[in-house]
């Protein structure tokens, strides 16, 4: 009995130790699987960090090519907007030049207009003036002569004619006689030749035309020759009869 017994410690005892280390190796392993967890945890977490890590300066790099472009546009536009305002100014100064230059030229077109219608009027003057001279020897032939028969009265209404016909072209070309009877005397228009004391008339009036003036538009071909009337005086010796002037009045 003693010996089986025995027996059975025996091999329990060989047993035990088998079991134990058993667990030992499954300990091991259990071990080793933590540990092997772990690195790859860790490998993980790295590569996380890593991917991370490699992100970041994508990011970083579209940051700074954005505000590269900003700032490029920003300077472009401000580039466009100096080069649009001193266009402006150009045009500014283009347009003022423009107008200055029309002016001028419509104020030489007005003066050259003037200057020749002067000269035309001056031209005119000149011509007609020399034909005045004409007109005053018809007046004094129709004035003078008194035809005494038919055939003197036929001479005398052929020239007259001639007459008629010079005095319409110069009314086409804008001569007309002065009228200055009974008008007071103006220095502009008149020639004072004689002077009369009388009480029929207000002083400075003049009393007759003695040589006929003319004018050309408004301007003055020839200055009427008149008569002025003057106030009649105590001590006037002559209070009838007409007496030169001192002085000739007249502007050309």
């Amino acid at each position: 009995m003693s010996t089986t017994h025995n027996e059975e410690q025996l091999e329990k005892n060989i047993e035990t130790p088998e079991v134990e280390v058993e667990t030992t190796d499954e300990t091991s392993v259990t071990v080793e699987s933590e540990a092997s967890t772990e690195t790859t945890a860790t490998t993980s977490t790295e590569s996380i960090v890593e991917e991370e890590t490699e992100v970041k300066p994508s990011e970083t790099s579209s940051e700074e090519s954005t505000e590269t472009t900003v700032t490029a546009l920003t300077e472009q536009i401000e580039s466009l907007q100096q080069k649009l305002q001193e266009q402006a100014q150009q045009y500014e100064q283009l347009r003022n030049s423009h107008i200055r230059l029309t002016a001028e030229f419509d104020n030489y077109r007005k003066r050259t207009a003037k200057e020749k219608q002067d000269l035309e009027t001056q031209v005119k003057c000149r011509t007609i003036g020399e034909l005045l001279s004409v007109v005053d020897n018809f007046e004094r032939a129709r004035n003078s002569i008194n035809p005494n028969n038919d055939g003197e009265a036929a001479i005398h209404k052929s020239y007259q004619g001639v007459y008629k016909n010079l005095v319409d072209s110069l009314k086409r070309l804008g001569v007309s006689p002065m009228r200055p009877e009974k008008q007071p005397f103006d220095p502009l228009y008149h020639e004072a030749m004689l002077r009369e004391y009388t009480d029929e008339y207000p002083e400075g009036t003049v009393i007759e035309e003695l040589m006929r003036g003319y004018m050309l538009g408004d301007q003055v071909l020839r200055h009427a020759m008149v008569k002025v009337a003057a106030p009649k005086t105590v001590d006037s010796s002559e209070t009838s009869e007409s007496q030169p002037t001192e002085t000739t009045e007249s502007k050309d």
